[in-house]
Protein backbone atom coordinates (compact mmCIF):
# COMPACT_ATOMS: atom_id res chain seq x y z
CA UNK A 1 0.00 0.00 0.00
CA UNK A 2 2.83 2.43 0.86
CA UNK A 3 4.47 1.82 -2.52
CA UNK A 4 1.30 2.88 -4.39
CA UNK A 5 0.95 6.02 -2.28
CA UNK A 6 4.52 6.94 -3.16
CA UNK A 7 3.84 6.40 -6.88
CA UNK A 8 0.56 8.34 -6.71
CA UNK A 9 2.21 11.19 -4.78
CA UNK A 10 5.07 11.33 -7.28
CA UNK A 11 2.66 11.43 -10.21
CA UNK A 12 0.61 14.16 -8.53
CA UNK A 13 3.75 16.20 -7.90
CA UNK A 14 4.88 15.81 -11.52
CA UNK A 15 1.43 16.83 -12.78
CA UNK A 16 1.44 19.91 -10.51
CA UNK A 17 4.92 20.91 -11.68
CA UNK A 18 3.89 20.53 -15.31
CA UNK A 19 0.84 22.77 -14.76
CA UNK A 20 2.61 25.37 -12.62
CA UNK A 21 3.31 27.66 -15.58
CA UNK A 22 -0.33 27.66 -16.62
CA UNK A 23 -1.41 28.44 -13.06
CA UNK A 24 0.64 31.64 -12.99
CA UNK A 25 -0.99 33.10 -16.10
CA UNK A 26 -4.39 34.81 -15.89
CA UNK A 27 -5.43 36.46 -19.16
CA UNK A 28 -9.01 37.60 -18.62
CA UNK A 29 -9.35 41.24 -19.68
CA UNK A 30 -12.66 42.92 -18.90
CA UNK A 31 -13.99 46.24 -20.20
CA UNK A 32 -12.87 48.92 -17.74
CA UNK A 33 -12.50 52.67 -17.35
CA UNK A 34 -8.71 52.54 -17.29
CA UNK A 35 -5.93 50.29 -18.51
CA UNK A 36 -3.05 50.26 -16.03
CA UNK A 37 0.33 49.20 -17.38
CA UNK A 38 2.57 48.04 -14.54
CA UNK A 39 6.18 49.23 -14.50
CA UNK A 40 8.62 46.98 -16.33
CA UNK A 41 9.04 45.28 -19.72
CA UNK A 42 8.69 48.47 -21.73
CA UNK A 43 8.35 46.80 -25.11
CA UNK A 44 5.59 44.22 -24.44
CA UNK A 45 3.33 45.76 -21.78
CA UNK A 46 2.67 49.16 -23.45
CA UNK A 47 2.09 47.44 -26.80
CA UNK A 48 -0.50 45.12 -25.25
CA UNK A 49 -2.19 48.11 -23.59
CA UNK A 50 -2.40 49.98 -26.89
CA UNK A 51 -3.95 46.89 -28.52
CA UNK A 52 -6.54 46.67 -25.73
CA UNK A 53 -7.27 50.41 -26.04
CA UNK A 54 -7.82 49.99 -29.80
CA UNK A 55 -10.18 47.06 -29.09
CA UNK A 56 -12.29 49.29 -26.83
CA UNK A 57 -11.42 47.71 -23.47
CA UNK A 58 -10.99 51.16 -21.90
CA UNK A 59 -10.87 54.84 -22.81
CA UNK A 60 -7.53 55.71 -21.20
CA UNK A 61 -4.17 54.25 -20.20
CA UNK A 62 -2.11 54.92 -17.08
CA UNK A 63 1.50 53.94 -17.76
CA UNK A 64 3.55 53.20 -14.64
CA UNK A 65 7.22 54.09 -15.08
CA UNK A 66 10.06 53.58 -12.57
CA UNK A 67 10.89 57.16 -11.54
CA UNK A 68 14.48 56.75 -10.27
CA UNK A 69 15.64 54.69 -13.28
CA UNK A 70 17.83 56.26 -15.97
CA UNK A 71 19.31 55.22 -19.31
CA UNK A 72 22.11 57.17 -20.96
CA UNK A 73 21.53 60.19 -18.73
CA UNK A 74 17.77 60.37 -19.29
CA UNK A 75 15.13 59.27 -16.80
CA UNK A 76 12.70 56.56 -17.79
CA UNK A 77 9.88 58.99 -17.02
CA UNK A 78 11.24 61.49 -19.57
CA UNK A 79 11.72 58.69 -22.12
CA UNK A 80 8.16 57.49 -21.53
CA UNK A 81 6.71 60.98 -21.88
CA UNK A 82 8.62 61.50 -25.13
CA UNK A 83 7.40 58.15 -26.45
CA UNK A 84 3.79 58.86 -25.42
CA UNK A 85 3.86 62.31 -27.08
CA UNK A 86 4.77 60.62 -30.39
CA UNK A 87 1.65 58.43 -30.33
CA UNK A 88 -1.69 59.31 -31.95
CA UNK A 89 -3.35 58.24 -28.65
CA UNK A 90 -1.15 60.58 -26.55
CA UNK A 91 -4.11 62.49 -25.09
CA UNK A 92 -5.47 59.20 -23.67
CA UNK A 93 -2.25 58.18 -21.88
CA UNK A 94 -0.95 59.38 -18.51
CA UNK A 95 2.60 58.64 -17.37
CA UNK A 96 2.64 57.71 -13.68
CA UNK A 97 6.06 57.89 -11.94
CA UNK A 98 6.54 54.92 -9.59
CA UNK A 99 9.12 54.98 -6.78
CA UNK A 100 8.37 51.65 -5.09
CA UNK A 101 10.32 48.52 -5.91
CA UNK A 102 7.56 45.98 -5.36
CA UNK A 103 4.13 45.37 -6.83
CA UNK A 104 2.63 45.87 -3.38
CA UNK A 105 4.09 49.39 -3.09
CA UNK A 106 3.26 50.10 -6.73
CA UNK A 107 -0.45 49.59 -5.99
CA UNK A 108 -0.71 52.69 -3.81
CA UNK A 109 1.20 54.92 -6.20
CA UNK A 110 -0.79 53.61 -9.15
CA UNK A 111 -4.07 54.09 -7.29
CA UNK A 112 -3.30 57.80 -6.87
CA UNK A 113 -2.64 58.13 -10.62
CA UNK A 114 -5.82 56.21 -11.49
CA UNK A 115 -7.87 58.49 -9.23
CA UNK A 116 -6.31 61.53 -10.86
CA UNK A 117 -7.10 60.14 -14.32
CA UNK A 118 -10.68 59.52 -13.21
CA UNK A 119 -10.90 55.76 -13.46
CA UNK A 120 -12.88 53.43 -11.25
CA UNK A 121 -12.61 49.98 -12.88
CA UNK A 122 -9.11 48.92 -13.92
CA UNK A 123 -7.65 46.48 -16.43
CA UNK A 124 -4.08 45.65 -15.36
CA UNK A 125 -1.55 44.83 -18.07
CA UNK A 126 1.59 43.02 -16.95
CA UNK A 127 3.88 40.17 -17.95
CA UNK A 128 2.04 36.88 -18.41
CA UNK A 129 3.85 35.13 -15.54
CA UNK A 130 3.12 38.09 -13.20
CA UNK A 131 -0.64 38.28 -13.81
CA UNK A 132 -1.91 36.04 -11.00
CA UNK A 133 0.22 37.70 -8.32
CA UNK A 134 -0.41 41.25 -9.58
CA UNK A 135 -4.18 40.72 -9.66
CA UNK A 136 -4.14 39.25 -6.16
CA UNK A 137 -2.06 42.13 -4.79
CA UNK A 138 -4.18 44.88 -6.35
CA UNK A 139 -7.44 43.28 -5.22
CA UNK A 140 -6.09 42.89 -1.68
CA UNK A 141 -4.50 46.33 -1.38
CA UNK A 142 -7.23 48.41 -3.02
CA UNK A 143 -10.69 47.47 -1.82
CA UNK A 144 -13.87 48.44 -3.62
CA UNK A 145 -12.39 48.81 -7.09
CA UNK A 146 -12.94 46.14 -9.76
CA UNK A 147 -9.75 44.78 -11.35
CA UNK A 148 -9.14 42.42 -14.24
CA UNK A 149 -5.87 41.47 -15.90
CA UNK A 150 -4.40 40.97 -19.36
CA UNK A 151 -1.18 39.11 -20.08
CA UNK A 152 1.62 40.68 -22.10
CA UNK A 153 3.46 37.67 -23.48
CA UNK A 154 7.20 37.58 -24.12
CA UNK A 155 8.36 34.21 -25.48
CA UNK A 156 11.96 35.08 -24.59
CA UNK A 157 11.10 35.31 -20.87
CA UNK A 158 8.38 32.76 -20.20
CA UNK A 159 6.19 30.02 -21.59
CA UNK A 160 3.62 27.89 -19.86
CA UNK A 161 5.63 24.77 -20.76
CA UNK A 162 8.40 26.21 -18.62
CA UNK A 163 10.69 23.15 -18.60
CA UNK A 164 11.44 23.52 -22.31
CA UNK A 165 13.77 26.53 -21.98
CA UNK A 166 16.25 27.50 -19.32
CA UNK A 167 15.02 31.12 -19.08
CA UNK A 168 11.41 30.00 -18.77
CA UNK A 169 12.36 27.66 -15.93
CA UNK A 170 14.20 30.46 -14.12
CA UNK A 171 11.25 32.82 -14.55
CA UNK A 172 8.80 30.14 -13.35
CA UNK A 173 10.80 29.41 -10.19
CA UNK A 174 11.36 33.11 -9.47
CA UNK A 175 7.66 33.96 -9.87
CA UNK A 176 6.59 31.03 -7.70
CA UNK A 177 8.93 32.25 -4.95
CA UNK A 178 7.43 35.74 -5.23
CA UNK A 179 3.87 34.39 -5.25
CA UNK A 180 4.53 32.25 -2.18
CA UNK A 181 6.18 35.20 -0.40
CA UNK A 182 3.13 37.34 -1.19
CA UNK A 183 0.64 34.69 -0.03
CA UNK A 184 2.50 33.59 3.11
CA UNK A 185 4.21 36.77 4.32
CA UNK A 186 3.69 40.07 2.51
CA UNK A 187 -0.11 39.86 2.38
CA UNK A 188 -0.25 39.76 6.17
CA UNK A 189 2.14 42.60 7.04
Amino acid sequence: MGKWRMVASSLLLLWMLARSGRFLVVDEPQKSDTILVLAGETDRRPARALDLLAQGYASRIVLNVPAPATAYGTTYVDLARKWVSSLPQASLITVCPIYGLSTKVETMEADACIRKAGGSSVLIVTSDFHTRRALSIFRHQIKGRPFSVAAARDPEQFGELWWRHRQWAKTNVDEWLRLLWWELVDRWI
